[in-house]
């Protein structure tokens, strides 16, 4: 028991490690590059008043703080709050294959954008906040409506009934969103490009608030990782310790689908980064959630950010979604991490 967590402390160490080399590279590489003395000489200039040296110029200034580096915590804290909800969904669902979109996120945050799109409604209060606000009320209402026929059907809220109704309800509204693409042809191409996610044009202001959502939803989650090793046993057994299984289900659901929904509604659809991201950590931390929660979220927030630095400089001056970036990666590595299991 001590040498296995010894053992996971190190991982944990150099997991670390690789998010800070995988930082570094997102806000330093592109069409103008910043090395690692710049990138912290700028951080301290900018946050404790450090003179810069000559070396760096006030254009590397403006690049790094007000476009790569709010950009690359979005990509981060998207990464994590996905893979986390993914870890949590797998462990409710109990289901390998589940993840954040089973319970139709993606499809309600999807054809509230779509409304707001072909409509072309605007209010100037809400500014450019107006798409993810819209976007988050419609998937967490999608998730809401998924309880409600589940609840109604099945009182103990079991795991294959959540997961039919999710499928369901996520076809019905892909067909009402495919419905307005070809009746709104020429808005096609934007609603395309929103569903392959991008993080072209993200500011700190995004990141205030994805980050404040995020830390109180990991916060939250991580609460129950005793219940989620209960139940991953199976809700009988859980039951038979005490553990309110249909509660937890209904609560840790309702922050799985708001953390999805907070990433969804800003950067639009990413997909394979919720499915991937627990798979690796429970092969390298085991299945305690104690492990598999949190390192999901750093792991996952990782990946995420090394996607879009792919996303945009691997064609560059053009950008390609990141959701596409993802699922080229993500499709063979989940293959890699399956078929390796099975051989061991």
């Amino acid at each position: 028991m001590k040498k296995q967590k010894a053992d996971n402390q190190i991982k944990i160490i150099l997991a670390f490690v690789f998010t800070v080399i995988v930082m570094i590279l997102a806000t330093g590489v592109g069409s103008v590059s910043i090395s690692p003395s710049g990138i912290v000489a700028i951080l301290l200039h900018k946050l404790f008043g450090r003179a810069l040296p000559e070396t760096v110029s006030a254009s590397m200034v403006s690049i790094l703080w007000d476009i790569r580096l709010p950009r690359a915590c979005c990509a981060f804290i998207v990464g994590a709050m996905l893979s986390l909800s993914g870890a949590l969904m797998q462990s409710l669902l109990q289901n390998p294959l589940a993840s954040s979109y089973t319970l139709g996120v993606s499809s309600g945050a999807s054809l509230g954008a779509g409304i707001i799109i072909v409509c072309g409604i605007s209010i100037p209060a809400l500014n450019y906040f107006l798409l993810p606000a819209t976007g988050f009320i419609f998937g967490l209402g999608t998730v809401f409506l998924v309880l409600f026929f589940s609840a109604r059907l099945d009182g103990n809220l079991r795991s294959h009934t959540i997961i039919l109704f999710g499928m369901i309800l996520s076809l019905f509204v892909n067909a009402i969103l495919t419905m307005m693409s070809a009746a709104f042809s020429h808005h096609m191409q934007r609603l395309i490009l929103w569903q392959m996610g991008s993080f072209a044009g993200r500011r700190w202001a995004h990141a205030g608030i994805l980050l404040g959502i995020c830390v109180i939803g990991t916060i939250l989650v991580c609460i129950y990782h005793k219940e989620l090793d209960l139940m991953s046993f199976g809700e009988e057994e859980a039951s038979a310790v005490g553990v309110d299984t249909a509660k937890a289900r209904r609560i840790l659901l309702v922050l799985g689908a708001i953390l999805t929904g907070a990433a969804v509604c800003f950067t639009g659809v990413i997909g394979f980064i919720d499915l991937a991201a627990p798979h690796a950590v429970r092969r390298i931390f085991g299945a305690s959630h104690r492990y598999v929660l949190p390192m999901s979220a750093l792991i996952g927030g990782a990946f995420m950010a090394l996607a879009d630095l792919i996303s945009r400089t691997i064609l560059a001056p053009q950008e390609i979604p990141v959701g596409a970036v993802t699922a080229l990666l993500g499709a063979p590595f989940f293959l890699w991490v399956y078929f390796g299991g099975r051989k061991r």
